[in-house]
């Protein structure tokens, strides 16, 4: 007899699988444009509004800071009220935050504005990312989760042309930066409608909800047919409380790990992409910023965007573990050579060609499956809560390394910044070995939890 787990594990991929990729992914383009597209803002405004360095990180730190918070919060309220329900939210709250930083009248109310559109885009990694996994399957997980993961890199091109064509357009300064923060308003109301009509996850309603005709009637739905059983057995109850989750050491070691590992990669990846123009002006102190928009933009669609195309093709084979351990250790690799050799970091090329084979490598990498194995590890009653400590975790990472790498800069120079890098890329691989496989295995077995047997029931017919 199967189970709704079951069904969803071994279904084939179909047009609603599709159409899941895009609506979730809008999310990221969205997140990824907003978080991107502020180091150019953070530079127009500074000279408007005459802000010091520490005013100045708060205004590029302010949205990541608002994610940490954003993925605690909403991933913890997912478990309880549903994914559907925030999933709705989270857009919502971007909306207000990307129309307020537009029509912000100072640098508080610039910041304040983006710490409630980090709340949204927090709140979207484990929605996001958990809804994909549990309406995927088994063979399919790593390349339908990382699929959404990867709109994010439109955001990160869209966000540098946006900027080129404004500031080659003639328009003052003090409007391109309200124009650039203005244009995260439309992706993500475009998406609220779509999210609003996705069906509830069938893996959370028959589990956690204990409702199995509503899960087969959401599998139905959107299986077009190509799911069909006689007779399905409900899920094995699966409400592991919040204080089972915490004091369960096997879920504490995979916390542990996945947090760790995404703090650490965050810590080395927002810090070096946030503070990109800072960069490249020390690799070049005359380049003026529609150069450093340029490079940055090369960079992406050189190496970037192949380095997630490769990712959604071959993380399932590979592994989502091994990926992972793959792409920190050529990311160690990249920033130590970088830190240890002076003429790669004085001169444009080499410095691009060996930072941007970090770049394909944080993409076929650790960025996304930072991102996908905390959809796979956690039970499914705490599996959104489970990934929003990760998120959260991860964005603290990321918060620290806005304002310190500009700090490590200037004190220690771009080598010195760039061996710390290097350092968190290690800690980040030593931390991935804790982590099981879980590429191709049912997502219900990745992390079992004990369950309560299955109780008889009458069979329940698939029209």
């Amino acid at each position: 007899m199967s189970t709704v787990a079951g069904l969803l594990d071994e279904a084939p991929r179909s047009r609603f699988h599709r159409r899941a990729v895009v609506v979730s992914g809008m999310g990221f383009f969205t997140d990824a444009y907003d978080l991107f597209v502020i180091s150019t803002v953070a530079t127009l405004v500074k000279s408007q509004w005459h802000l010091s360095t520490t005013e100045t990180s708060w205004v590029t730190g302010a949205a990541i800071l608002g994610a940490v918070l954003g993925a605690f919060v909403f991933g913890r309220l997912a478990d309880i009220f549903g994914r559907k329900t925030v999933y709705v939210t989270v857009a919502s709250v971007m909306i207000v935050g990307a129309l307020g930083s537009a029509l912000a009248p100072s640098a508080a109310w610039l910041i304040v504005a983006r710490v409630v559109l980090g709340l949204g885009v927090g709140g979207d990694y484990p929605v996001s990312a958990v809804l994909m996994s549990e309406y995927a399957n088994r063979a399919d997980r790593g390349r339908m989760v990382s699929l959404v993961f990867s709109m994010q890199a439109l955001g990160l091109i869209v966000g540098p042309l946006v900027g080129l064509v404004l500031l080659s357009s003639g328009l003052s300064s003090q409007i391109v930066w309200r124009i650039l923060l203005g244009v995260g308003v439309i992706p993500a109301a475009s998406v609220i409608v779509l999210r609003a009509r996705m069906p509830e996850s069938p893996r959370f309603v028959a589990s956690v909800q204990g409702d199995t005709a509503l899960a087969l009637a959401h599998l139905r739905d959107f299986s077009e047919g190509t799911v069909t059983s006689e007779s399905v057995a409900p899920n094995s109850p699966e409400r592991l409380s919040i204080r089972a989750f915490l004091r369960d050491r096997r879920m504490i070691r995979l916390l542990v790990a996945t947090a760790g590992s995404w703090f650490l990669f965050d810590y080395a990846y927002y810090g070096n992409t946030l503070s990109l123009p800072q960069i490249l002006k020390e690799v070049d102190p005359t380049a003026s910023l529609e150069a450093k928009l340029a490079w940055s933009l090369l960079l992406f669609v050189l190496f970037a965007l192949p380095g997630y195309g490769l990712a959604i093709v071959r993380m399932d084979r590979i592994g989502h573990r091994r990926l992972q351990y793959l792409g920190f250790a050529v990311m160690a690799g990249c920033f130590g050579l970088l830190a240890l050799a002076p003429p790669l970091v004085t001169h444009v090329a080499p410095f691009l060609a060996i930072f941007g084979v970090s770049y394909f490598f944080v993409e076929f990498g650790p960025n996304t499956t930072t991102f996908v194995l905390p959809s796979e590890l956690f039970p499914v009653s705490q599996r959104t809560t489970g990934h929003g400590v990760a998120a959260g975790v991860g964005k603290l990472g990321a918060f620290l390394g806005v304002f310190l790498v500009p700090i490590l800069q200037n004190h220690w120079g771009l080598r010195g910044m760039l061996a710390m890098a290097a350092v968190a890329s290690l800690g980040g691989l030593w931390l991935t070995r804790a982590l099981p496989e879980p590429a191709g295995q049912p997502l219900d077995e990745v992390s079992p939890v004990t369950k309560e047997a299955p109780k008889p029931v009458s069979d329940i017919k698939l029209s």
